[in-house]
C-alpha cells in the first residue's frame, strides 16, 4: 500500500472517530464500520481522480484487486470500472490497516493514528 493511501486511510479512521460513528460499544465492527458499510468513493470520475492522486494507473489498481481476489476467492469476477475497483482497493487496504493494528479501545486506536 502506498504511503498516500495509507495516510488517507488512517486520517479517514481518525474522522470517524472524532465524528462518533467509530466508539468503543462498535469497535469489533471497525473494518465494516470504515471501509464496506458504505462506498468510500462514488462516482467514476472521483474515482479516476483518487487513482491519479495516489499514482496508481487503472491498470495496477485492476491488477492488485485481481490478485488478491484470486489469493482469498480463487477467482476474479466483479464488474470492472473505476468505482468498482476503487471501493475494492479501499477494502483490500482498510483490511490491511485494520490488521497491522494492536487495539482494543478507541483511544488506542487514536493514540495510534496520531502517532503516525
Amino acid at each position: 500500500m502506498k504511503n498516500t493511501i495509507k495516510t488517507e486511510l488512517q486520517n479517514h479512521l481518525l474522522d470517524y472517530i472524532n465524528e462518533g460513528v467509530l466508539t468503543n460499544d462498535n469497535i469489533n465492527d471497525l473494518y465494516h464500520l470504515a471501509f464496506t458499510q458504505d462506498h468510500y468513493l462514488i462516482g467514476y470520475y472521483n474515482c479516476s481522480e483518487w487513482l491519479k492522486e495516489h499514482d496508481l494507473t487503472c491498470f495496477e489498481a485492476i491488477e492488485i484487486v485481481k490478485q488478491w481476489h484470486n489469493d482469498n476467492f480463487g477467482s476474479f469476477t466483479m464488474d470492472i470500472n473505476s468505482e468498482t475497483v476503487v471501493n475494492s482497493l479501499i477494502e483490500i487496504y482498510g483490511l490491511e490497516l485494520v490488521s497491522e493494528l494492536d487495539i482494543e479501545t478507541i483511544e488506542d486506536l487514536k493514540d495510534k493514528l496520531e502517532e503516525k
